[in-house]
């Protein structure tokens, strides 16, 4: 194993996270996530629950990265309208959409038995 490919592969994935953060999309992501923390931690949830609410969050913010770095791939491909850049860029974007709000009805389960 070479080491040095290793941590440069790892600063690589990093940039990636770190340019992921300038998307508009992610930022919503994000303070979502830290609000169901905070939410999270007020409520008590038990350490299934914790379980279960950030790998939701880790399911929705990656489903993002790749929704991001799809766009850009085809922005790149197809920097002209095409209507298979389009539905790729649309059917990304749903995938994101299922994992959020599968991760809204996730989190009313949890949280909603809570406080009423």
């Amino acid at each position: 194993m070479n080491v040095k490919k290793l941590i440069k592969s790892f600063g690589y994935a990093l940039e990636g996270i770190w340019a992921s953060f300038k998307q508009q999309n992610m930022r919503i992501h994000l303070t979502s996530a830290l609000i169901v923390v905070v939410a999270g931690l007020l409520t008590g949830l038990s350490t299934v629950e914790w379980l279960i609410i950030i790998l939701m969050i880790a399911l929705v913010i990656g489903a993002e990265m790749i929704n991001s770095s799809i766009e850009s791939v085809v922005d790149l491909a197809s920097p002209t309208f095409h209507p298979l850049a389009k539905q790729a860029k649309d059917i990304a974007a749903g995938a994101v959409l299922i994992f959020a709000i599968t991760s809204v009805v996730i989190g009313l389960i949890i949280f909603v038995p809570k406080w009423f």
